[in-house]
């Protein structure tokens, strides 16, 4: 996972960013380009749009690097005096490599040879920080960050897991379930740990059979045999452990679990383990994604996940093992605090009395794992700087609540020093966690207040809040002197962030960037600077860079002058007002061409649903969905109003706005859908008889909740790759947010929209991926018979052979879009 290239890996929908490269005496230097790379010169572009002229679908959905092609996954390189990034064309199977100065104006391609020698991303200090360990290709690299120097530690084919320096200077890395020490004094390799996830050998086992005695005691060659057998056994046995050349005995821990991850400490002496039931899997055999287009001709079977209906995770077990005394401590999970509590009693209840039961509360351990935050780059298990202390963030299996736990490593304990609970579920972002150094005091976010904030805790158990207000903060970063942790927020407006600093020993916080939109950061490694990838609401992604307390200065230039030129109408983000209850929803509203307040004819709009549910779209810099944004340009130039709200369950928002949805999606949101064209009609010159609504994924489950549900409130819906029945999603995602099937099939049947289909009365367009392992494919084919059954004439489907959840080919964007626009003309005009 740690490997330079395997890191880079992207998939169409998602990018993993890159990890750093160290500078190449024989780079070639790149000028900026406004052209696609070498690497995609075989691709014919669309023409891009003429600045006086309307968009077209075919240049908008066209192949997009037209528009530019962004650096990605840009980071520092260990002197702080340049930046890497890669770059990357649309459907290209490999990608560039780039360093670039922090004074220049222009980026250095690095050489395929010259790799092994980057700056990473990923990698660890020694307690000097003169050293730093990494791992490329699945070997271990040393680079003396004064010199430069790179040393490659390891030449092998099997993989190596993950290293780290030790406290005295020595390097440690794990294999499997190994775990080998490199001695600097020496350079002597020494394993220090052989996990065997087997029960141990029973060794020379004496007769207990009446035979077998009998053997013993009358053949005595039998006997003899079996005595030197015992003698060699007890010998070996003895040498190992007088002899300090053997390497430590190895350790069996049964064959009835696999080791789910592994943390050595600092000191090297405790390794601490979780692990899982070996029979759990991610899928089960009859889990498959038949692909109709099989290279061989034929149709293949392509394994796919579990459904949450399905999918019983065991939780973790966790073990400690004492290297030097070489003891094993199982941890036991009654130090975490309300470990036993029946947190769904009433929602158990509730389901038991519709059922015509009852239901008495009982408490119980409860299944626990560490937790598993989408967003993070760090390990739930978090050492102190000597390896004396160990601190875990757990979550429960019922995402009820979130524990950061001190182990007492004598005991084998757990010590509770945060319990973050939460009625509905506790958030799986907003979970960065750490040891101040030199202190006996950690850093933490939390919701607890309703947003995302910055905490820290001594153990003896002061808390102090280092931020406060009605926004969220996350990605957190520990100076490299520990006197400020920077981190991102949404002070000023929920849809514009910014950067801050604040001081720990004081909490005096401190604003460093003021920029309008949005925007990610990186410090540097010598904390005087700031590597920021920021855009704003009609300009993509660019680099730059901010020394502390001073400006701003653009770095990379990778937007093309064609998209650059055109005339991009910049949305509005306007706070829609709530008759329901939830205040004001933030929206984003596109304009017609020439749009007149008083004009007599209104207009007709369109509503964009944004996709993942937990997702922040109504913000000012620009979107994700690009190609979308460019259609509500389109749209806007051909007459439609268009807005794209963030409804309850989106992102940015805090706690509250999150859990609106718990056990009752596609409710709420639909009535601030409701809110959004009164809104239009009021304020926007809208025909409440001329509006449509589409989106994909979780867009289109709500343009079904919607057309389903509210039959009166859009004239037509189009629903992309959405999910019917949230029992047949994945498990980590909607059993935060309805629970399991099994406990709260309530909460499954209010929320799916197969059970509310027989509402549909306007004309619906279903369209979906074939190879889609999110939402399966399998989704739209049970909600069309569905529609069939229930004699429903006004829908229709598209399907698409090759694509994923998120589409690749133009050619499928442009048909899916065509169609779009075709019905949305139809019946809104």
């Amino acid at each position: 996972m740690n490997s330079f290239l395997r890191h880079f890996a992207i998939s169409a929908v998602s990018v993993t960013m890159m990890g750093g490269c160290a500078a190449i005496a024989d780079s070639s230097a790149v000028t900026t380009p406004q052209v696609p790379t070498q690497t995609q010169a075989s691709v014919a572009l669309a023409t891009p749009p003429q600045v006086d002229q309307a968009l077209t679908l075919k240049q908008i959905m066209a192949n997009p690097d037209w528009m530019g092609i962004l650096a990605q996954g840009a980071y520092w390189s260990d002197d702080s005096l340049s930046v890497y990034f890669s770059r990357q064309a649309h459907q290209s199977a490999v990608r560039d490599y780039y360093q670039q100065s922090i004074t220049a104006t222009s980026a250095n391609q690095l050489a395929l040879s010259q790799l092994h020698l980057a700056d990473q991303r990923i990698g660890v200090l020694n307690s000097a920080k003169s050293q730093k360990a990494y791992i490329y290709q699945g070997n271990v690299f040393v680079k003396n960050l004064q010199s430069g120097d790179v040393s490659q530690i390891t030449r092998q084919n099997d993989a190596i897991d993950g290293v780290r320096f030790l406290t005295n200077g020595d390097l440690a890395y794990w294999q499997g379930n190994n775990i080998f020490r490199i001695h600097q004094a020496d350079g002597m390799v020494e394993q220090i740990a052989a996990i065997q996830m087997a029960n141990e050998p029973a060794g020379i086992q004496d007769p207990d059979s009446y035979i077998a005695k009998q053997q013993h005691r009358l053949i005595g060659y039998v006997a003899l045999q079996h005595r030197n057998d015992k003698t060699r056994a007890d010998y070996s046995q003895s040498l190992a452990k007088q002899d300090p050349t053997f390497s430590s005995p190895p350790w069996y821990l049964g064959d009835a679990e696999v080791i789910s991850e592994m943390s050595l400490s600092p000191d090297g002496r405790y390794v601490m383990l979780a692990l899982t039931d070996k029979n759990y899997s991610w899928r089960a055999e009859h889990d498959i994604m038949p692909n109709y287009l099989g290279k061989e001709g034929y149709v293949d079977a392509v394994p796919a996940r579990a459904r949450v209906a399905e999918d019983a995770f065991p939780g973790q077990r966790l073990v400690l093992l004492d290297l030097v005394e070489h003891t094993k401590k199982d941890i036991t999970i009654e130090g975490l605090t309300g470990f036993d509590e029946d947190v769904l009693a009433s929602v158990k209840a509730e389901n038991a009395k519709a059922q015509g039961k009852s239901y008495q509360s009982v408490k119980a351990p409860r299944l626990i794992q560490l937790m598993q935050d989408w967003e993070w780059s760090q390990s739930a298990m978090q050492w102190s700087e000597t390896g004396q202390q160990l601190m875990l963030m757990l979550e429960a299996v019922d995402n009820k609540d979130r524990w950061i736990a001190r182990v007492d490593l004598q005991k084998g304990k757990l010590i509770t020093e945060h319990r973050l609970h939460d009625d509905a579920w506790v958030n799986y972002n907003y979970n960065q966690f750490g040891w101040i150094p030199q202190t006996d005091s950690f850093y933490y976010l939390s919701e607890e207040s309703g947003f995302s904030h910055l905490y820290t805790k001594t153990l003896a158990g002061k808390v102090s809040a280092l931020t406060s207000g009605k926004f969220v903060v996350d990605n957190v970063t520990l100076s490299p002197d520990g006197q400020y942790l920077y981190y991102r927020a949404n002070k000023d407006h929920p849809g514009s962030y910014n950067v801050y600093r604040v001081e720990v020993a004081t909490g005096k916080n401190e604003q460093l960037t003021q920029w309008f939109g949005t925007l990610d950061y990186s410090l540097s490694p010598d904390g005087k600077a700031l590597l920021l990838t920021a855009s704003a609401a009609t300009h993509p992604d660019e680099l730059y860079v901010q020394a502390i307390g001073g400006e701003i200065k653009q770095l990379t230039d990778y937007t093309s002058n064609d998209f650059k030129q055109y005339p991009w109408q910049a949305p509005q983000v306007v706070a829609v007002p709530s008759n329901h209850g939830a205040g004001q929803v933030y929206a984003r509203v596109y304009l017609p061409q020439g749009y007149d307040a008083k004009q007599a004819e209104k207009y007709p709009a369109v509503l964009f649903n944004h996709g993942a549910g937990y997702l922040q779209n109504a913000h000012y810099g620009f979107s994700g969905y690009f190609r979308e944004f460019m259609f509500h340009n389109l749209l806007t130039q051909q007459g439609y109003v268009v807005m794209d709200m963030d409804y309850r369950g989106s992102k940015g928002y805090g706690r509250d706005w999150r859990t609106a949805v718990y056990r009752n999606m596609g409710h709420p949101e639909v009535e601030d859908l409701k809110d959004g064209v009164a809104w239009l009609a009021a304020n926007a010159n809208v025909d409440t008889q001329r509006v449509g609504t589409y989106g994909g994924s979780y867009g289109g489950f709500l343009t079904f909740m919607a057309l389903f549900n509210e039959p009166a409130l859009f004239q037509a819906g189009a629903a992309l790759r959405p999910v019917t029945d949230w029992a047949h999603y994945n498990a980590p995602y909607t059993a935060n947010i309805l629970n399991t099937p099994d406990v709260d099939p309530i909460a499954y049947e209010r929320s799916s929209p197969i059970e509310h289909a027989q509402g549909l009365q306007k004309p619906l367009l279903i369209m979906s991926g074939v190879l889609d392992d999110n939402v399966f494919f399998q989704d739209s084919v049970r909600m069309v018979q569905r529609l069939i059954e229930l004699e429903k004439p006004m829908f229709e489907t598209a399907i698409y052979p090759v694509e994923p959840h998120g589409f690749v080919q133009p050619s499928s964007w442009l048909d899916e879009y065509r169609r779009i626009y075709k019905l949305f003309e139809q019946e809104l005009k």
